[in-house]
């Protein structure tokens, strides 16, 4: 089957290099998408053997769907379409624990579920811990979801991805892609997943305007798919 990989990176350069040598040689193409860096995030990522796009409009999402417009322009696109961050929280190397639901059991979507994994100490914030916990529990009333997590590091088969049609242009791309998926009675499940103190300052968690930007985004997207 092919593999692809999108990491949307915003100013990632001295994390980018670890996370794409991490990353298992069973992947097809790897595609960093340069949200609008300032840094070397570019310069890095090719340098590493990646195919990077650039999205000059800041925003999450935004990058994800970037890097799906390119991906729906290639002569054979993917089967499974695979997103990490491009911080180095994630173990890239686990990504065959994220495909084997996928691969062997036939699901279409695998969570990488942090709260269900070994996290290092200070890898989340107390918001990010509080804030997943809230949403989860709010999917689970309003949708019946089954999640733990909004983990980054996630994988979908690409019929499946394309079915979603995915809108949300920064913090909501993960909730979104979590609430379509019940939605669209997609076959789901979560791996646990091991998860480090990331590389650098994080844009969301590591502000208080990204906090709470992120948890109205957040709760705004549940809302608008209850």
């Amino acid at each position: 089957m092919l593999i692809d990989v999108i990491i949307p990176a915003f100013n990632e350069a001295s994390a980018i290099g670890k996370v794409i040598a991490d990353i298992p040689d069973f992947v097809r193409n790897i595609i960093v998408v340069n949200n609008n860096s300032k840094d070397d995030t570019r310069q890095v990522s090719q340098a590493a053997g990646a195919i990077v796009l650039d999205e000059p409009q800041k925003g999450y999402g935004k990058a994800c769907l970037k890097g799906l417009s390119y991906l729906d322009n290639m002569d054979f696109p993917p089967d499974i379409v695979v997103f990490l961050d491009a911080d180095y929280s994630d173990y890239p190397e686990e990504m065959e624990i994220i495909l084997e639901p996928i691969l062997q059991k036939k699901m279409d979507m695998v969570i990488g579920s942090r709260a269900k994994g070994s996290r290092e100490n200070g890898s989340m914030t107390v918001p990010q811990i509080f804030g997943n916990w809230l949403a989860t529990k709010l999917m689970c009333q309003l949708f019946k979801a089954e999640f733990s997590d909004l983990g980054p590091f996630r994988a979908i088969r690409w019929d499946k991805l394309k079915a979603l049609d995915m809108e949300d242009e920064n913090y909501g791309w993960t909730i979104e892609m979590q609430i379509k998926a019940v939605k669209n009675g997609l076959k789901y499940t979560e791996v646990p997943v091991n998860y480090r103190k990331r590389i650098g300052v994080s844009k969301v968690s590591g502000t208080v305007k990204g906090v709470f930007g992120a948890g109205y985004k957040i709760l705004y997207t549940i809302w608008k798919y209850r």
